[in-house]
């Protein structure tokens, strides 16, 4: 099993790690400075990170942490249309065959070759016409907040952007179609609603070993496609609980199983009515379990973003970490959670290592 959590937070980036005596705090690193992505692939770390005086960086260690290296940075070409400038890695992917993939904001995609020493813009996504429509859900600009590299070919990409909807390729990038279909926004007029280049998609998560399985948490309902994003299907479950979040993992495994941690709407952006809990699926989202043993009471005001919860490479442990600090673990796939701390600084992403 995954013994190792990389945890990007506002004041750096924190390593746990399971020992004899249970999950302790093994290692932190550049302190003060807000970390936006994490990723672990081949016994490599990369930090993407956000300092408020230099902007984006970008690092890497092949020794566990013990030392780091700065790569550099995707950007977009000077001179540009619009002269954009890159304010944040959002993502960080690796394909099955060693390709690197970075999401950022603005809504560029970005791909490495040689392990982050180079990047070269999609450009064939950038310059899609309908990025007009595109808005930021929550940021000033568009940004590309999930990247899927399929297991069956690592040329099949689909990413999803906030506010922009989700787009697939099955040519590494070189060519582009919307899949959004079945998706709908609630705070668009009814006549637009259904408009595929508009759709909020908080995050997306599919399923390794039936990889046709795709998750989303979107801004006004949690959805699934099953048919290789031929069309997405709600599967809002009713009153109380709530359709908002932001996160959602999906099992591994099982392409039965996802969990999602909702919230209330965007304008408070806490638990629904201070209640805070985890929402699992086992059956393709018919119905749902309400997971809260070890999380706290209500009132609570936790919130847990994007790329907060984290599920490992078996589908039975996971980890959550929220706005307000906390660090939580699950063995038991969300059955039970126990408080690692609550002692940290917001965190923005958790990655099993």
């Amino acid at each position: 099993m995954q013994d190792t959590l990389l945890i990007g937070s506002r004041k750096g980036l924190l390593v746990y790690r399971r020992g004899t005596d249970g999950w302790q705090l093994l290692g932190q690193h550049f302190l003060g400075t807000a970390v936006s992505a994490v990723l672990a692939t081949g016994g490599r770390w990369y930090a993407a990170l956000q300092d408020g005086h230099f902007g984006p960086k970008l690092h890497a260690s092949d020794d566990g942490g013990a030392n780091w290296t700065e790569l550099e940075m995707p950007a977009f070409a000077t001179g540009m249309e619009g002269a954009p400038v890159l304010e944040l890695i959002w993502t960080l992917v690796a394909g099955l065959d060693g390709t690197l993939w970075a999401g950022g904001i603005p809504a560029g995609l970005f791909r490495s070759t040689d392990a982050g020493r180079s990047w070269s813009l999609v450009e064939s996504l950038w310059q899609r016409p309908e990025r007009a429509k595109w808005f930021g859900g929550g940021y000033d600009h568009p940004g590309i907040h999930s990247i899927l590299v399929d297991p069956r070919d690592p040329d099949w990409l689909v990413v999803g952007i906030s506010c922009g909807g989700v787009l697939r390729s099955r040519d590494a990038g070189r060519s582009w179609e919307n899949a959004s279909t079945g998706l709908w926004a609630a705070y668009m007029p009814p006549e637009s609603k259904e408009d595929p280049d508009i759709q909020d998609t908080h995050r997306l998560a599919q399923c390794r070993a039936v990889p046709q399985t795709v998750w989303c948490q979107h801004h006004n309902g949690q959805f699934v496609t099953q048919d290789d994003l031929g069309k997405w299907e709600e599967i809002w479950p009713a009153e109380p609980l709530s359709n908002f979040g932001f996160a959602v993992a999906a099992h591994p495994l099982d392409p039965h199983t996802a969990w999602f941690v909702p919230a209330a709407a965007d304008d408070r952006r806490i638990p629904l009515e201070g209640d805070f809990y985890v929402l699992r699926t086992r059956d393709g989202g018919r119905h749902f379990d309400r997971l809260n043993l070890g999380l706290p009471a209500a009132p609570a005001f936790h919130l847990v973003y994007r790329h907060g919860l984290a599920v490992d490479d078996q589908g039975l442990r996971l980890a959550m970490a929220s706005t307000t600090g906390s660090l939580w673990l699950s063995e038991d796939a969300g059955e039970s959670w126990l408080r690692l701390s609550a002692e940290l600084p917001p965190i923005a992403c958790v990655s099993f290592a």
